[in-house]
């Protein structure tokens, strides 16, 4: 008993190390999510079935004084509210039969019987609470952690890189990069990392007076904190203490807000930049990853240290919910679009058209899962 004992507690346990992590980043994700989803529909008068954590066969579970079953499922990839007067666990409109079998008492909180601003509230809920997810776990960050800056100057130019080719020069001061203000150095890395093979102006201060220099971002690959390969554009200029000139900012409550606010729009931002070159094959099919990569992920932030996991679970919660607003069937971002269609004509659109983008939709997420899973298991 003793050996089974110390083997199952090793740090080397698997179970120990990736899965209880990996569990625990995927529980909170999803958990805020459906959340999201179940506290406005119950706000806006409708009534709840079931909330699950998981799906597949039940575990274990509750009904509460309302009658929704809270339950927790064997499989642990995602979870679900339904809503009275859904066909299925995914929303998917009810039909006539469903229709029938609803009393009197349920017509009135069944979900697509209600005006469509609270059908669509409901369903952009699940994105909100995970973006607002992420600014809360930012703002305790920045509120006990700061952030470390430093002036955004040229130290050093790299030669024979995209800025040496530009004509960047050591002493020159970054003003803006395409249009956007720049106050740190880190400014200037985060708005070029995602940018390779894109044509990028800079407007630089030099002795005083403004130049505009046009450059490309190379390609590099690098090792972030969790030991995965990145891949990153770069133009080649360094920064160092003596013109960098770091310093440590720290954030009242109300500033951690408003910091942890931009953190997450740039989050969001990145996202959708990466999956739109992503789209037209400009991005490495390796960065992206599922179950698998996520769990390794989390294992190797939970051996840095817990507040590494928090800010893992903060990524995650913003790419859940950007990915969820995608305009795609069954995803809450397809049934958006459904809901503005409806609000524009003053009519739902008909059952068999949305039964086709419907299946459309779902062949799409499951050939998405299937990609990724490949990625994970063989491709990468």
């Amino acid at each position: 008993m003793n050996e089974f004992l110390t083997t199952f507690f090793s740090f080397d346990n698997i179970v120990i190390t990736t899965i209880i992590p990996f569990l625990f980043v995927l529980t909170v994700v999803v958990f805020v999510h459906e959340m999201g989803h179940y506290l406005v529909g119950r706000w806006c008068g409708i009534g709840v079935r079931e909330f699950s954590i998981g799906f597949g066969p039940e575990l274990l579970g509750f009904n509460d004084r309302r009658g929704t079953r809270w339950k927790l499922s064997a499989i642990p990839l995602g979870g679900y509210v339904k809503f009275v007067g859904d066909m299925s666990v995914t929303s998917e409109p009810s039909n006539r039969e469903e229709d029938d079998s609803l009393s009197a008492e349920e017509r009135k909180v069944a979900f697509h019987l209600q005006p469509v601003w609270k059908r669509a509230a409901t369903v952009f809920a699940g994105p909100l609470f995970n973006f607002l997810l992420a600014i809360a776990v930012f703002t305790v960050m920045f509120s006990m952690y700061g952030r470390y800056v430093a002036e955004p100057t040229v130290a050093e130019v790299r030669a024979d890189s995209p800025a040496d080719v530009a004509g960047f020069q050591p002493g020159d001061r970054f003003v803006s990069v395409d249009g956007r203000r720049i106050d740190t150095f880190g400014d200037v890395q985060r708005l070029v990392s995602g940018r390779a093979g894109d044509s990028i102006v800079f407007v630089m201060l030099r002795d005083g007076e403004e130049v505009t220099l046009t450059a490309t971002p190379e390609v590099v690959e690098q090792e972030d904190a969790l030991g995965n390969t990145i891949r990153l554009g770069v133009i080649g200029v360094v920064n160092n203490a003596e013109l960098g000139k770091p310093r440590h900012l720290t954030f009242n409550p109300v500033e951690a807000v408003g910091e942890a606010a931009k953190e997450t729009g740039f989050i969001i931002a990145r996202t959708g930049q990466f999956l739109q070159r992503f789209a037209v094959g400009r991005e490495d099919r390796c960065q992206l990853g599922g179950p698998v990569k996520i769990a390794d992920m989390a294992g190797r932030a939970a051996a840095l240290g817990f507040e590494w996991l928090v800010q893992l679970v903060a990524l995650l919660s913003v790419g859940i919910g950007f990915l969820n607003l995608l305009p795609i069937p069954p995803l809450d971002g397809g049934h958006l679009v459904f809901y503005g269609v409806e609000a524009v004509m003053r009519r739902p659109v008909s059952e068999r058209i949305m039964e086709m983008v419907y299946r459309i939709g779902l062949v799409l997420v499951l050939a998405f899962m299937v990609f990724v899973f490949w990625n994970d298991l063989f491709g990468c």
